[in-house]
């Protein structure tokens, strides 16, 4: 099986070009270039061009934050973008995101195609909610998870400007929160997990993702429906292939189990990686 699954660009978002440690992107008409690790390799297109196109550019300060510059004058810091029926608010970040990650294109459309309009949806470690956007949008019950109070305002603000409502918001680790629901004794139709390699909790308590990922497969295991289906995808550094693929068959039947890199390619034909990604479909193990 090809190991590699390619997200597309869309519309209001395009990949456009990567290397040199970093890429550039369009996001509706605005332009920006940030670094990225995995872009080690030469762009299609001078940098110095990408300058002459973008409006903004992240210059990183230490390993986990920097500082945007304006490359164009008026360059708005925050905008809109859509996503078929939805639309998702982006602004610039201390921490180069701009609040959305559009390698999930693909697990966005997995949601769409898979989860019943009948069903529940919980997104873990949601961010801005475009999952839970997608997952609502469907019909489904959907609950969404963050340990952060700014980003649940913020996912707040794409489902109504997306014409949605009653996504169900949770402030809490998302670890304790699985815990928890084990013992309620819910079941999901759909999970999608895509955690960072580090965190914070609600109480600025930090863990990594290594430590974690075991007892976050154990529990959602225990929270799959049978015949739902868990997306999860890494980024960390640490964790490979064969570290996803060994702990995804100890709880889940390994022909249940997509385990798949995650990658995108800019229009001018490089391909970039973006992390591993497993998804378990029909959950036979019930």
């Amino acid at each position: 099986m090809n190991q590699r699954i390619y997200t597309q660009s869309w519309d209001d978002y395009e990949l456009l070009d990567a290397g040199n440690g970093k890429k550039l992107e369009r996001w509706g008409n605005i332009l920006t270039i940030r670094p990225d690790v995995q872009a080690y390799f030469k762009p299609g297109t001078p940098y110095s061009e990408w300058r002459t196109l973008a409006h903004w550019e992240f210059i990183e300060t230490d390993k986990h934050s920097g500082t945007w510059h304006a490359l164009r004058d008026a360059a708005p810091t925050t905008w809109e973008i859509g996503y078929k029926h939805l639309r998702f608010r982006l602004e610039l970040t201390r921490f180069k995101h701009l609040g959305l990650f559009p390698e999930q294109r693909s697990n966005w459309d997995f949601i769409a195609e898979h989860l019943p309009a009948e069903g529940r949806f919980l997104n873990l470690f949601a961010y801005t909610g475009a999952a839970s956007c997608v997952a609502r949008q469907t019909g489904a019950e959907t609950l969404h998870v963050d340990s952060i109070k700014q980003l649940l305002t913020w996912a707040h603000t794409n489902m109504e400007r997306s014409g949605l409502a009653d996504i169900k918001w949770v402030r809490e680790d998302a670890l304790k929160f699985v815990e928890r629901e084990l013992k309620r004794g819910r079941h999901y139709q759909g999970i999608i997990m895509d955690p960072p390699a580090w965190g914070l909790g609600t109480k600025g308590e930090k863990w990594k993702l290594d430590n974690k990922l075991e007892a976050l497969l154990e529990g959602v295991q225990g929270l799959l429906a049978k015949d739902g289906f868990l997306i999860l995808n890494t980024y960390s550094p640490t964790i490979g292939l064969p570290e996803i693929t060994r702990l995804a068959h100890q709880y889940f039947k390994p022909r249940d189990c997509e385990i798949r890199e995650l990658w995108m390619q800019t229009s001018t034909g490089k391909p970039l990686f973006y992390g591993n990604l497993l998804r378990v479909v029909g959950n036979r193990s019930k």
